[in-house]
């Protein structure tokens, strides 16, 4: 019993996996310059859903 009960929670376990960080977002900040988001990304293939997670904001300068 205890070890039908260990495969099944590394099975669960299996099915997340995180990558990142990924640039998610850019856009314009109206005075020329560029607003750049990072996340990482956590898929869960268990449950079929990918969300993102730790997002950070940068700003850069377009000349």
């Amino acid at each position: 019993m205890k070890k039908i009960l260990i495969v099944c929670f590394i099975i669960l376990l299996s099915g997340c996996t995180k990558a990142g960080p990924f640039v998610t977002n850019i856009s314009s900040d109206g005075a020329g310059g560029l607003n750049i988001e990072k996340c990482n990304v956590h898929l869960n293939a268990f449950m079929g859903t990918v969300s993102n997670d730790n997002c950070i904001s940068s700003y850069i300068k377009v000349k």
